[in-house]
């Protein structure tokens, strides 16, 4: 093999497991050792003589039994042959089964007995290339944290980004481009900037797909080639965040932004060359499952991966946001399963989702609060088509372990899928006449995100519900007047105010006790800022999570920093109770809840609960004083 394929091979190993383990020495003579060969879309590849193992690097197979079940499908950086590997281990046959390329594919292959034998004294790699089908299965449920690992992924970008970037002008030439990302920084990609502005991205393997393969002039303007407007993380985004984008994606580098400039790369070599999370690996696994009752199985990593959030005792607003993106992996995947099954969307629409999950406050309860915004050109027969995909998403979600939502806000009922223009006359009819019903309607909606589809449609409706808010105290104050109906469970006396009725009685409802309340409150200020900032300048970034809301608000002097951190301490707390009674409920094998037997609290906790209820008590006075 030509030694000017090394260095590429290496940066296409060291992004994937186990090979990420290895020291740059043992990586390099890795590399080495590979053969590569490329075969076309409906090839049988022979693997009975075979001693060599596969490294998928592009294209696809099928692995079939003997009676035509499929056994397998494979993509780009998965591994087979392993069934050789039992063979010299056991010396025993393995089952056989057939393999085609699906797509057209390019293979590293590896000899067997020298990978191992360069692997003996590295044990964690070589653990990767256990034989025996369930111990790899046992290695991918072990979801354990080292400290180390926490430290990264849980940390800002800005911690980890690849500050070695080039910045070039949209003016220039693609030649001018190639020489200064050579030239400046030897850089795998440059950021295309105009006014002072970034508008695109072009990587060195684009140079070669669009530049060298279609023959384009090197004097072309760089625009021509460039992507435009691509994927990008902001500098106090979370390395996870980075990470989960890459794989639903299918994307290599990511800039990072500050104020619209670049300020740095992200690429997987930054993210997994030393370091590993199993949340990212179910994601990447969700967003490769074809069938229902595979995506089912997947509940079970699911909890394991909140319980050892949970124990780790990472931050409560990084447990909510993971939690989140598996939630959202589930959903988007889902809506391209209902899609395959049903056959292409008849007309744009976004898929939005509400509640906890739009906040990224999501748990082990969390259902599903969810709706579908259609094209106003929309027909009935597009409503029908769009019912059955929500239909088909939903029962899915169910599947999946994630609850139907018992006020039925989901896609699935008729008034929660429908044409742009209804959903504006929803939030026109809430801000006009709040009363009870239609609040809760409006409470529920007030908290959505973009999920998957037509991102525009969710922006217009949100920009139609903040100019529904601009001086409509009438609205604002019946959303407090809502959030001030609960009161914390703690009596005048200090003592508990437990549930007196059903199978929850004489429990706290840990959700509607406090929590609630926070989240409530916090959005009615944050809804009354968001109404001035629209005033000011007619757009806005609409937030949805807590923390940040509470954020924003210190940051625009609605609050002082004092409430700001009494309110945000009182509502991680009280979170981290929630969670903790979860996590016991799961490994004693029930099903969680969020009503806790006050008995359970050790001293320190039952102190700081009526602490933080009393807290949460002076918050509902002064925002009564003030809006009501």
């Amino acid at each position: 093999m030509s030694e000017t394929l090394i260095p590429n091979i290496i940066e296409f190993m060291a992004a994937v497991d186990p090979f990420d383990k290895l020291t740059p020495k043992t990586l390099r003579d890795v590399a080495g050792m590979i053969t590569i060969r490329y075969f076309g879309k409906g090839e049988v590849i022979d693997l009975q003589e075979s001693d060599q193992l596969y490294l998928l690097r592009t294209g696809a197979v099928e692995q079939r039994n003997l009676d035509g079940t499929l056994r397998a499908r494979l993509a780009a950086e998965d591994f087979f042959g392993f069934s050789r590997l039992t063979q010299a281990e056991t010396n025993t046959a393995s089952d056989p089964y057939t393999i085609t390329v699906i797509e057209d594919a390019l293979i590293y292959c590896l000899p067997i007995n020298a990978l191992l034998l360069k692997l003996k004294d590295q044990p964690d790699a070589l653990a990767h290339f256990g034989s025996h089908a369930q111990s790899r299965l046992q290695s991918g449920l072990n979801v354990v944290w080292s400290q180390h690992e926490k430290g990264l992924f849980f940390k800002p970008i800005i911690d980890v980004l690849n500050s070695q970037i080039v910045l070039v002008e949209s003016t220039q030439t693609i030649q001018a481009v190639a020489k200064a990302m050579r030239v400046n920084a030897n850089s795998s990609c440059a950021f295309i900037m105009q006014n002072n502005q970034f508008v695109g991205l072009i990587t060195d393997k684009d140079m070669t797909k669009r530049v060298v393969a279609e023959g384009i002039p090197t004097t072309e303007m760089i625009t021509a080639v460039m992507t435009e407007n691509p994927y990008s993380v902001k500098r106090g985004d979370l390395v996870i965040t980075a990470a989960a984008l890459m794989m639903q994606h299918g994307i290599k580098n990511i800039p990072v932004v500050d104020n619209g400039i670049p300020i740095g790369l992200i690429t997987p070599s930054d993210l997994v060359q030393n370091h590993r999370i199993q949340a990212i690996f179910l994601i990447d696994k969700i967003n490769k499952i074809e069938r229902l009752e595979q995506l089912a199985k997947l509940t079970i990593e699911r909890q394991a991966i909140f319980e050892a959030l949970v124990e780790a005792k990472v931050a409560i607003g990084v447990i909510g946001q993971v939690m989140a993106m598996i939630m959202d992996a589930y959903n988007r995947r889902l809506v391209v399963m209902a899609e395959v099954y049903l056959g292409a969307a008849p007309c744009e629409y976004c898929w939005i989702v509400a509640g906890s999950h739009a906040r990224n406050e999501v748990h082990m309860l969390s259902d599903q609060d969810h709706g579908l915004i259609l094209a106003d050109n929309a027909t009935e027969a597009d409503k029908v088509y769009f019912h059955h995909l929500a239909m088909y998403v939903s029962k899915g979600m169910a599947l999946c372990g994630y609850e139907l939502c018992s006020g039925r806000f989901m896609a699935v009922t008729h008034k929660w899928c429908q044409p742009l223009a209804v959903w504006k006359t929803y939030y026109q009819k809430w801000a006009i006449n709040p009363e009870y019903d239609l609040l809760l309607e409006m409470s529920v909606f007030l908290d959505s995100r973009y999920i998957t589809g037509n991102p525009q449609l969710v922006n217009d409706l949100q920009a139609c519900m903040c100019q529904q808010l601009v001086h409509n105290a009438r609205v604002i104050s019946a959303l407090a007047r809502n959030a001030l109906l609960q009161k914390p469970p703690l009596s005048i006396f200090r003592n508990w105010v437990l549930v007196k009725e059903g199978e929850n009685a004489n429990t706290l409802d840990i959700k509607s006790a406090a929590l609630s309340i926070i989240v409530n409150l916090v959005r009615v200020q944050y809804l009354q800022l968001i109404a001035q900032l629209f005033t000011t300048d007619g757009a806005v970034v609409y937030k949805a999570n807590t923390e940040e809301r509470l954020q924003l608000l210190l940051e625009h002097k609605v609050i002082n920093e004092a409430t700001f951190k009494d309110l945000l301490g009182a509502f991680q707390f009280i979170s981290q109770i929630r969670y903790s009674h979860q996590l016991q409920a799961l490994q004693q094998g029930k099903i969680p809840n969020n009503h806790i037997n006050p008995n359970a609290f050790n001293s320190f906790e039952r102190t700081h609960l009526r602490e933080t209820f009393k807290l949460v008590t002076s918050y509902q006075e002064i925002m009564k004083m003030k809006f009501c």
